[in-house]
């Protein structure tokens, strides 16, 4: 496959619980957009005492799904892929309503220290009052009733991103990791295209057998998907150093480039994907910056390549 096979036929059913496979329902919140496809999903595992993975937004809709959905039912444990606010916040709300203790990698962290001048573009985004009763590591499980979830810490989109692999099923919840509708976002300073490639790396190397993203319908065939999603991201990177080695040396005119075919209104979020990559590079010494790297900075080959 030489680029993934993005799979946008997906029905959120607002309102319900789809079953997904045995032992695991799926709720899609109606928060659709640009970066969140139809919603996000959430996802009950278990059967008369269960976890939730991702609550979601502060949605009164969705919360009120999910409580009929949880009727009858004990809820244990709330997991969250990541502090974003499309996936954590309505966790507080839940765990009142329900007692259940909340688990995940963190409290929202930068992947890197913020620069002097510099500003985070998804401040507002993300969740920092998000912080879990159980703080996993990496391989750490937390069982229940029938059901146990593993920590496999993924950064890249968050620095505290992890993705939760359903024991004895070869089932991965995939967060916003890895989806099938499209490449994940990974904007410095809170996400790392280093972080990510590796934790894409790691992905490859475990052979699930289903992923359940938090955006979109399920990866059937994880294999073959991942390989391809890493030759898309190593695609990507040789583009933005040939705009460099072609004179290129604003991120505004790399993107204007490399995504000429995208719509004009991603192109902001298009250009912290670019200096995700240009941060890596400069770290690797394939080019080079006059200062730090910024969507401002100018950038040239490096020297001797």
């Amino acid at each position: 496959m030489d680029s993934p096979a993005f799979d946008l036929a997906f029905e959120p059913a607002y309102g319900q619980a789809v079953p997904v496979v045995a032992g695991v329902e799926r709720i899609t919140a109606n928060n659709p957009g640009p970066f969140t496809f139809f919603g996000t999903n959430s996802y009950i595992v278990g059967a008369s005492s269960v976890a939730v993975i991702d609550p979601g937004p502060e949605d009164e809709a969705h919360f009120q799904v999910l409580m009929a959905a949880l009727a009858g039912r004990a809820v244990t444990h709330i997991f969250v892929s990541h502090t974003h606010r499309d996936h954590s916040p309505l966790a507080k709300r839940l765990q009142t309503a329900t007692g259940a203790v909340t688990v995940g990698q963190g409290p929202h962290r930068p992947a890197r220290p913020l620069r002097e001048g510099e500003t985070n573009p998804f401040s507002e985004s993300s969740d920092l009052s998000f912080v879990p009763d159980i703080v996993l590591g990496d391989d750490q499980t937390v069982s229940g009733d029938g059901w146990a979830l593993s920590a496999v810490l993924t950064p890249g989109h968050t620095a505290n991103h992890a993705a939760f692999a359903l024991a004895g099923r070869d089932i991965l919840f995939s967060g916003d990791h890895v989806m099938a509708w499209s490449t994940s976002i990974v904007a410095p300073p809170d996400g790392s295209m280093a972080d990510y490639m590796a934790s894409l790396e790691r992905l490859i190397e475990r052979e699930h057998r289903l992923l359940l993203p938090g955006h979109g319908g399920p990866v059937t065939q994880p294999a073959s998907f991942l390989r391809a999603l890493k030759a898309h991201r190593l695609r990507r990177e040789q583009a933005v150093l040939a705009r460099v080695q072609a004179g290129d040396g604003r991120i505004a005119e790399m993107v204007k480039v490399i995504y000429r075919d995208t719509d004009p209104k991603l192109h902001g979020a298009a250009a912290l994907s670019v200096l995700a990559h240009i941060e890596d590079l400069l770290q690797r010494g394939e080019i080079a910056a006059d200062g730090p790297p910024s969507l401002a900075a100018l950038y040239r080959p490096a020297t001797g390549r």
